[in-house]
This record gives C-alpha cells, sequence and structure tokens, in this order.
C-alpha cells in the first residue's frame, strides 16, 4: 500500500488565536490618513495633482448585482501656511489633537520639510505614542443620588 498524501502533513489542534486590541485598528487608521496627508503634501511641493479614491460597493437597480467601483474623494489637507511657514495639525476623528497642553501646531517651517515631519509622525503612531489620543475619553458613572431622609417628616 502507498502511503497517503494526508500523511505527509503535520495536523495539529487549532491555536488559540488572541484578539488584537481595538487600538491597533485605530492606530493603522491613523496611519492611513497620515501617508494620504504624506502624499498630497508631495504632490503639493512637486506641482502635481493630487487625487484620492475609496472603494464603494454599489447596488445596481435593475439587476440588483453589488459591484465595486472606485470613487474619487475630497480630502482636506491637515497643513496650512502663514506667510510661507507651513503649520501642521494632526487630526483624529477630524479634531485636532492637543499634542502637548493648548498646543495642536506642529510648526513645520518650509514646505519641503512637510513630507519629513509627517514621516516621524507615522513613526510615532506606529510605536503608541499617540493611543492617549485615539482612545476615547473614559465615562465615569454617575450613581443617582440617595433620597435624603431626614426631608421626609
Amino acid at each position: 500500500m502507498t502511503p497517503s498524501v494526508l500523511s505527509s502533513l503535520k495536523v495539529i489542534a487549532r491555536p488559540k488565536i488572541e484578539p488584537k486590541p481595538p487600538i491597533i485598528g485605530k492606530r493603522l487608521k491613523l496611519i492611513e490618513k497620515l501617508e494620504q496627508q504624506q502624499e498630497m503634501a508631495t504632490c503639493m511641493i512637486e506641482k502635481r495633482p493630487f487625487e484620492a479614491y475609496r472603494e464603494k460597493t454599489v447596488k445596481d437597480p435593475q439587476t440588483g448585482e453589488r459591484t465595486k467601483q472606485r470613487r474619487q474623494i475630497n480630502v482636506r489637507p491637515w497643513y496650512y501656511d502663514s506667510d510661507g511657514h507651513y503649520y501642521l495639525e494632526v487630526k483624529v476623528n477630524n479634531k485636532p489633537i492637543d499634542l502637548q497642553k493648548d498646543k495642536p501646531a506642529i510648526d513645520v517651517g518650509d514646505k519641503s520639510k512637510l513630507p519629513e515631519v509627517i514621516e516621524t509622525i507615522i513613526k510615532a503612531t506606529e510605536k503608541g505614542e499617540l493611543d492617549a489620543f485615539l482612545q476615547p475619553p473614559q465615562q465615569v458613572k454617575k450613581t443617582p443620588a440617595k433620597p435624603d431622609a431626614s426631608k421626609k417628616a
């Protein structure tokens, strides 16, 4: 008798896979947006148009078939200039975050440094330095006030 093909494989019990913490997904989303800003800044420096696209599933009204279409999206820059001097704000949920108390803007200087500064922020995000800004603020549960027994008389 010839040995079976399956006997040549190493078969084991299914390993337990721990779920990834939700902060990892939020980091990846921020990194994706930062890379988009980096590409936009590079296009601005090189004086070429910037185009961003998103995949969208569309249902055909006649056939009911779902297809993916590539749609152009409008992306607003997180950087701005004041008399040729550039500043950058990192945004989470479309709101600038304070990297230091009451200081949301990063002083970039010349526009040619924008991609380099954004790359630094991407590295900080990968290391988890911005995790405090990505997590929602902790909700404090308030216990209802007990009626005062001394006022019932």
